[in-house]
């Protein structure tokens, strides 16, 4: 399912939401001029390495470079697709999230989603090596508070029927609870297998985590 719009028309400018996309489609331009070896240690530098972020937790060292990683991979991609993907689900959820919360209270809750989401992948691949990337975590905590707060809006979603597309409107809480429950899914059976391409535990952090902030950022809950 791709989401190309949805019925809620924000009342404000949503300046931080344009620029956060703004800032990831630039930083994934800059990947793309990078050889192999650079674009795999910037990974490495700026990503989020579970096995190394769970043993600076458990040693009782510095937990700074967690914090920082933490907050960096979530404006790394690792392509295209990933990209896109992302920055459209944020162009159409993310700017009713925004108007909702205002500017700044919206920006300190995509960051906290995502720091959420980074954790809960920590938690269910503590012995990782392999870098994270995306701002995945952030944007399931969008879909979160989304879902609680405007669950009658209606979303232009591009539906694939075998090798057919076709346009279909699907109430957004039809929408985000389809989502979630294929992150549930594919997440429980994820756990204890091999290495996994998707952070499946950091969408169902940061989606938990999102809606538990907006009804304690903004208790007016007027559902659109």
């Amino acid at each position: 399912m791709i989401p190309l719009r949805d019925s809620i028309r924000s009342r404000t400018f949503p300046i931080v939401n344009l620029s956060i996309i703004v800032l990831n489609l630039v930083i994934y331009a800059w990947e793309v001029i990078l050889g192999p070896q650079q674009l795999n240690q910037v990974f490495y530098v700026f990503g989020l390495v579970p096995a190394k972020a769970f043993d600076i937790f458990t040693s009782g060292a510095s937990i700074t470079p967690v914090l920082i990683n933490l907050f960096t991979s979530m404006f790394i991609h690792g392509g295209w697709v990933h990209v896109i993907g992302n920055m459209l689900f944020l162009w159409v959820f993310g700017d009713n999230i925004e108007d909702r919360l205002g500017h700044f209270k919206y920006l300190l809750f995509y960051l906290a989603a995502g720091i959420a989401g980074g954790v809960a992948h920590i938690l269910s691949n503590p012995a990782s090596t392999i870098p994270v990337v995306g701002a995945s975590g952030a944007i399931a905590g969008v879909l979160g508070a989304y879902a609680l707060t405007f669950p009658r809006s209606r979303i232009l979603t591009l539906l694939p029927i075998f090798i057919i597309f076709t346009l279909v409107e699907i109430p957004a809480l039809i929408f985000i609870a389809l989502w979630f429950v294929i992150q549930v899914f594919n997440g429980v059976a994820s756990l204890g297998g091999s290495v996994n391409p998707v952070a499946w535990w950091a969408h169902i952090g940061g989606f938990a985590v999102g809606a538990l902030l907006i009804k304690t950022m903004s208790p007016r809950m007027v559902r659109g």
